[in-house]
């Protein structure tokens, strides 16, 4: 009788543990744009101050092997939000401003799961995962949006700064939009009769390098020809503010239940031009200073989160879509006064590179209520694995979890390994394993535009990282056993 008893209570018990709703920690994803390994004060950087970037490693853990998916924008945006390789669909390279939303709606991301366990979900910021269907008329409502793949609240712009429109989108509207002065947009033959950057040099208040030379808004030309929509467009010196004020509003009415905000700046994405309060912050010119106005974003939205009480169990990740570029089409003087700054820090190439520094990007993860003490990690984590890691924490067993793995324990420094295995794309892919980095032999120019290393070799590069961080020295040559394992493991990847 009394054994019976027993059994009873456990399995009340355990019933009554199975039911109980396990608190649920809000999280907050910062995305910065194009910075790099080396941009921030706790990676390396002297030459700019950004103290509230290192309060965050300070208070969490700051990994040394973390990753974006890939080398450029679009691609990393589409990984972190899916859980899926973005070279597995088609079309999910750097989209024009017009482009058609490439995430299908009905499909599982980062929101939708968060949004099914109860949080509000909101997104903030540069969006560049296309909008609309085809020939989207951006004078009626916006069809599909973030609003269709899992977001509750969603402000954002299109594209990039340097693409138009120029202009913010509410859920599903433009901003501030005069039904009698329509936008149109093309990336085509150009639309309208109002200036072009490449005609017009003496309207520029910046000039461009390479490219950037169509439509004039606010004195910057940009990609591609925009008419109309003149109440509706931004001013970029006002964008960090405008962004920082809809997260902070979105933390503010949300932190009395969970929530998720995807907080993806345009810093320090050209066209860089800080607001005049940061101008001069570092020696650096507009580059530099759209760094400390980055900073100055985080620290506003850390600011929020401890007014509400909710710091301490809100799930901070601080990370940016890909490595730093210098010069990316304007002449802002960021080759001129880039002095002894290392956008890379210790690694090779960049933005558009197959090298390390494409992918490998400041990453910070803060957590009080399950980080103890701050520490850094070698672990290899990447934003892909997001999905199933929240996946994880939730408690929810995901149908697909494509090619998202649960990493949970090392994004909260409880294991001090992550993943084995991680393919980078830039152009074509290469990978990683453990301290192996395999980049395929093919064609391609050494350099782009830009003046990044591409890391396009006719032959194989091969590279330890665990000695030769900066891939100086290819081993390839010597250690064509390890080639072999690393190009079928590849190859096994891609066929999946």
């Amino acid at each position: 009788m009394l054994r019976s008893l027993t059994l009873v209570v456990l399995v009340v018990a355990a019933r009554g543990l199975q039911a109980a709703d396990p608190a649920k920690p809000n999280v907050v994803v910062i995305y910065a744009d194009d910075l790099g390994y080396g941009d921030v004060g706790c990676y390396g950087a002297t030459a700019v101050k950004t103290p509230n970037i290192d309060q965050l490693a300070a208070q969490g853990i700051r990994f040394t092997d973390g990753h974006s998916t890939s080398a450029t924008c679009t691609p990393s945006r589409y990984a972190l939000l899916t859980g899926e390789y973005p070279w597995r669909k088609k079309g999910t390279g750097i989209l024009p401003g017009d482009a058609k939303m490439i995430i299908e709606p009905g499909r599982t991301t980062v929101a939708s799961l968060l949004k099914s366990a109860g949080y509000r979900t909101g997104v903030v910021g540069k969006w560049h995962l296309g909008l609309g269907a085809e020939n989207l008329d951006w004078n009626g409502e916006i069809r599909p949006c973030p609003l269709d793949i899992g977001f509750d609240e969603s402000f954002i712009m299109a594209a990039t700064g340097d693409r138009v429109p120029c202009v913010y989108v509410d859920g599903r509207r433009v901003v501030g939009l005069d039904p009698n002065d329509p936008i149109r947009v093309s990336y085509g033959k150009p639309v309208g009769d109002e200036p072009l950057g490449r005609d017009h040099p003496e309207l520029l208040k910046m000039n461009f390098s390479h490219g950037h030379d169509m439509t004039i808004v606010n004195g910057i030309s940009r990609i591609g020809t925009m008419a109309g929509g003149k109440t509706a467009r931004w001013i970029d010196e006002d964008m960090a503010d405008v962004f920082t004020k809809k997260g902070v509003e979105f933390i503010e009415k949300n932190a009395g239940q969970p929530f998720f905000l995807y907080f993806a700046t345009q810093d320090i994405h050209v066209p860089r031009v800080p607001h005049a309060r940061f101008l001069g912050a570092t020696s650096m010119g507009p580059r530099g200073d759209a760094i400390a106005q980055l900073d100055w974003c985080v620290g506003q939205l850390m600011k929020t989160l401890e007014a509400k009480g909710v710091a301490d169990n809100t799930l901070v990740i601080f990370t940016s879509d890909n490595g730093p570029v210098v010069d990316d089409g304007y002449q802002d003087d960021a080759v001129k006064k880039l002095g002894g700054h290392k956008p890379a820090g210790p690694l090779r190439g960049g933005k558009y590179s197959h090298f390390e520094a494409g992918t490998r990007v400041p990453f910070i993860v803060r957590w009080p209520a399950r980080i103890g003490a701050p520490a850094v990690s070698d672990a290899i984590v990447c934003q892909i694995d997001f999905l199933a890691s929240f996946a994880g924490l939730l408690g929810i067993q995901l149908r697909d979890p494509g090619d998202s793995q649960n990493q949970l324990a090392a994004f909260t420094g409880e294991s001090a390994t992550g993943r084995e295995v991680l393919v980078e794309q830039a152009g074509r892919l290469a990978i990683r394993f453990k301290n192996w980095k395999y980049i395929p032999g093919g064609k391609g120019p050494q350099r782009n535009l830009t003046g990044n290393e591409l890391g396009n070799d006719a032959g194989a590069q091969l590279y330890d990282l665990s000695k030769d961080p900066g891939e100086q020295n290819n081993l390839a040559g010597s250690n064509s056993e390890m080639v072999g394992v690393l190009r079928t493991t590849l190859e096994t990847i891609q066929g999946r």
